[in-house]
């Protein structure tokens, strides 16, 4: 599967963000020592399923690097029409592609696991669009204090992940307008309740829909065939929107890269003990002590032996 990365965000003035950033795109905000989307970046270097990455929004100018074939596509104004370049440009590189893989570029914590994860889900669920949420205990446990936008339906809460796949027609082909829309209030469940129809944003406010009735009346809504799946893993929702998130994230990955360097230390230093080892024992000279008593015992006996008579006939 390729992968869509968009990364055309740069934050306004009025913006939490704009402090850290400063004019320039989010995407490239330093976290722990790396641009933000390098991260993501990683882990799709590090996935098994990914073949070719698209940055929207970015120029190869960046200095971003990427294990797996990367592609730049200048952003597009809007996150739909960013979308859609980026689906465009995917056909491009790959005309049989069928899905294609969304990831946000502000999801810095997410591994080459998740991404497998995700991948492997959309591909059996076989479905024109997959949409992960992930349960607020799960999140709050991994993410104390990390402020999400909670979504209370009547079986859990929820907040949205930002690394979903979609089959990539829809996206070259859809409805720009109705997307834009669900996009745009992408940050209230309610608004975006109301866009399905406002009996959908009743229950929503009374708490009495679940999970699967939200499923089935966007898919309906939206003339489209879709699984929303509780996503086990925080890392594919927290996203970093305001400053406390990035403060979260520059901690969490701080973190990772001491342990990852101290890993990398302790696997050197017993390469190289085993190298020692191995060639101290190659030059060691193998010695047999064989006691003197025997080896004297050993000539006698050879000198006892009485030599062999021949009979003539």
């Amino acid at each position: 599967m390729d992968a869509i990365v968009t990364a055309g965000g740069i934050p306004l003035p009025e913006e939490p963000l704009y402090d850290a950033t400063q004019g320039h795109p989010k995407a490239m905000v330093d976290v722990a020592g790396k641009p933000m989307v390098q991260w993501v970046l990683d882990a799709l270097s590090d996935s098994s399923n990914i073949d070719n990455v698209i940055i929207v929004g970015l120029t190869d100018k960046s200095g971003l690097k990427c294990r797996k074939k990367m592609y730049f596509v200048s952003n597009q104004g809007k996150m739909v029409e960013n979308l859609q370049a980026g689906a465009h440009k995917v056909l491009e590189v790959n005309d049989n592609a069928e899905y294609v893989l969304i990831a946000s570029s502000d999801i810095p914590a997410i591994t080459g696991e998740m991404v497998d994860w995700v991948v492997k889900t959309a591909l059996e669920e076989k479905v024109d669009i997959v949409y992960n949420v992930i349960q607020r205990e799960v999140m709050e446990k991994r993410f104390p204090g990390s402020k999400r936008t909670w979504t209370r339906l009547s079986d859990m809460e929820v907040c949205g992940g930002d690394l979903n796949a979609g089959r990539i027609s829809l996206i070259v082909n859809d409805d720009t307008a109705m997307w834009e829309k669900i996009t745009n209030s992408r940050k209230s469940p309610l608004k975006q309740a109301a866009l399905i129809g406002y009996d959908t944003a009743f229950m929503l406010l009374a708490g009495r829909l679940s999970l699967q009735d939200a499923e089935t009346r966007v898919m309906k809504r939206m003339n489209i065939t879709g699984r929303a799946i509780v996503c086990p893993y925080a890392e594919v929702g927290m996203d970093v929107d305001k400053p406390h998130q990035l403060e979260i994230m520059r901690a969490d990955l701080s973190k990772r890269t001491k342990q990852a360097e101290k890993g990398s230390r302790a696997s050197k230093k017993s390469s190289a003990l085993v190298k020692t080892t191995v060639k101290a024992k190659k030059a060691a000279p193998v010695k047999m002590k064989v006691p003197v008593g025997k080896i004297e015992k050993s000539v006698s006996a050879k000198k006892k032996v009485p030599a062999r008579k021949t009979t003539k006939k």
